[in-house]
């Protein structure tokens, strides 16, 4: 069973963060979204944060863990946030068990492919090297090179834990990510359509949908609407969070 913070009571919202993420990211958004009158599922995927690890990842076994998740806790009519990879699930689980969901919000991601491109990430948590039980700072200088980005190095930093004193690890199942790198970019199947109330975010500067892209979105998501949030990347929500609650909370009412 994934590992979750739940927050609030009413209506059930569950938030699902993206590749290297993990519930802890979206822990202020929970209580904002709690005071708004909704109970807040915030998952930590297979393989990421306090989850279990295991060998299989993919889409369909993600989204499999959610419907699991959704039955264990009596969870319908839910509305439903991803981001990124945890978009990809969502609109996958939307797409196939519309049944239990009202209202979905897919954040800066789009339903086609994406071609890898986190290697010089992966390449960075490579080099860390735990057997020589490095500090934080340590860690934090390996990965500086590979990622020059402070905000994206911090992100990564989040999953860092003490196995036991003096012995640092990542808590995300990186061996896993290695070798099964190409599922995260894999597309929405071209059959699956979801007709409720969807909203899309996207970040002004980021690529990550284009105005090229909403044909397609569309398509599989008929009833669909689209906010952009200008001067902000793909980290739409962490670089700001408040516009991003402001669009997401009105769609949600």
């Amino acid at each position: 069973m994934l590992y979750s913070r739940i927050e609030g009571e009413g209506k059930p919202l569950v938030i699902i963060h993206g590749f290297l993420g993990m519930s802890d990211n979206w822990k202020s958004f929970g209580s904002l979204y709690a005071a708004e009158g909704f109970q807040v599922h915030l998952l930590d995927l297979r393989n990421h944060g306090r989850s279990f690890h295991s060998e299989d990842f993919n889409y369909a076994v993600m989204a499999d863990d959610l419907l699991e998740y959704c039955q264990s806790h009596n969870l319908r009519d839910i509305a439903l946030i991803g981001h990124s990879m945890g978009g990809k699930v969502a609109m996958l689980f939307a797409t196939t068990h519309p049944e239990l969901v009202e209202k979905l919000i897919v954040a800066d991601i789009g339903p086609k492919y994406y071609a890898p491109h986190h290697q010089d990430i992966l390449a960075g948590l490579n080099a860390v090297d735990f057997a020589a039980k490095p500090s934080r700072n340590e860690v934090e200088e390996t990965l500086y090179p590979f990622i020059p980005d402070f905000g994206t190095r911090q992100f990564l930093m989040k999953n860092l834990y003490w196995v036991e004193p003096g012995q640092l690890a990542f808590r995300f199942n990186l061996p896993v990510f290695n070798a099964k790198i190409e599922t995260i970019g894999e597309k929405l199947p071209e059959e699956n359509r979801f007709d409720k109330p969807t909203m899309f975010i996207r970040g002004g500067n980021s690529k990550y949908i284009l105005d090229a892209d909403l044909p397609e979105i569309q398509k599989q998501f008929p009833n669909f609407t689209l906010a952009t949030i200008p001067n902000v990347g793909h980290w739409l929500h962490a670089e700001n969070p408040k516009a991003f609650f402001e669009e997401t909370i009105s769609f949600l009412k």
